[in-house]
């Protein structure tokens, strides 16, 4: 009797091993195949070993040598000529198929359960808002015990316009409450926040997404006038600000995929959003709790360094009024108070 609960106990051990990894997800040209990459370096410079699997049957010029390709399952092209469809219809059917064949996807998996991993997904937005495939494939992960966090990475230059961002809110918020899964939402590309201008507020208003009602205002710049469309397309920024709001749920971190400081603290949120910091493939010890229980960051240390690197110095006093575009000098001083010492 002893032998066979030792050998049912071996088959539970084993068929309750975890996987974790991330999904890395977003709007087409938001770097998830860069970031893909360079968490792939990053990770192996922390010694784990990690393996990066390309989903999306578009993407042809990979940075990576990838573990397994969904291009060995079903093709784009194929699936374009055979089913007469376009490129975004065949994208969907190929992700409608690997979602009927998840069993794929699950035997590459096993072969890699002594590995982290990265998970490169396609980036149509509306199969991560409403259509039910990469849920599916998803869902089926997790049944199996693998443990994965989506990593949502937007274009931090939406921030310095204020429709675009509050659209960034709404997909995101879409897109958290589609996958119910856990999700890390990173504004990415962060050195290039202000390419397109220069941002109406600090850079925490954009991370914590605390009063989007506050961005209202500068829609009429983008809309002016008192046209029927501008007074609609107002009311409904206004309700979407409402709606993200009462959920409260969005909020973002901010990476630049060549810094390694905000690398480093987009890894430290993903780790404990899929559990591997309690225990991942190593194991979990004293020393992984006792880390996990310590990390406090002040509100400086997550933003004020990356603000003051990739963001100029006019945009580093909430004292100025919105789009003031400078900080004051010795002439604004002159016959007044004198600037402190």
């Amino acid at each position: 009797h002893a032998f066979f609960i030792t050998v049912g106990l071996r088959r539970l051990f084993f068929s309750w091993r975890m996987v974790f990894g991330q999904v890395v997800i977003g709007p087409p040209g938001s770097g998830k195949t860069t970031y893909c990459e360079g968490m792939r370096q990053f990770l192996l410079g922390l010694g784990r070993k990690v393996a990066v699997i390309n989903l999306d049957p578009a993407n042809e010029t990979l940075p990576y040598e990838p573990a397994c390709d969904v291009s060995q399952l079903i093709s784009l092209e194929n699936a374009a000529r055979v089913c007469g469809l376009g490129p975004n219809g065949a994208l969907v059917y190929c992700i409608e198929y690997l979602a009927s064949n998840t069993d794929w996807l699950l035997d590459e998996l096993d072969k890699l359960s002594d590995h982290y991993v990265l998970l490169d997904m396609p980036g149509q937005v509306e199969l991560y808002t409403h259509h039910g495939g990469v849920r599916s494939i998803l869902h089926a992960l997790q049944k199996h015990n693998h443990r994965f966090t989506a990593v949502h990475l937007v274009d931090a230059h939406h921030c310095s316009d204020a429709s675009k961002f509050i659209s960034v809110l709404l997909v995101t918020l879409s897109t958290m409450v589609q996958l119910e899964m856990p999700q890390v939402n990173l504004l990415s590309k962060i050195d290039l926040i202000e390419s397109y201008g220069e941002l109406a507020f600090n850079l925490d208003f954009y991370t914590d997404v605390l009063d989007p009602e506050r961005l209202l205002p500068f829609l009429e710049d983008s809309h002016a006038g008192d046209s029927e469309f501008a007074r609609k397309h107002k009311k409904l920024s206004a309700a979407i600000c409402e709606l993200v709001q009462d959920f409260s749920l969005v909020s973002f971190g901010a990476i630049c995929i060549h810094d390694r400081e905000s690398v480093w603290a987009a890894l430290r949120s993903i780790d404990k959003a899929n559990g591997y910091i309690f225990g991942g493939l190593e194991g979990a010890d004293a020393s992984v709790f006792a880390c996990a229980a310590s990390e406090v960051e002040w509100e400086d240390e997550r933003f004020g360094t990356v603000q003051e690197r990739y963001m100029r110095g006019a945009d580093l006093s909430e004292l100025l009024p919105p789009g003031s575009g400078r900080l004051p000098t010795n002439e604004d001083w002159a016959g007044g108070p004198q600037p402190p010492s």
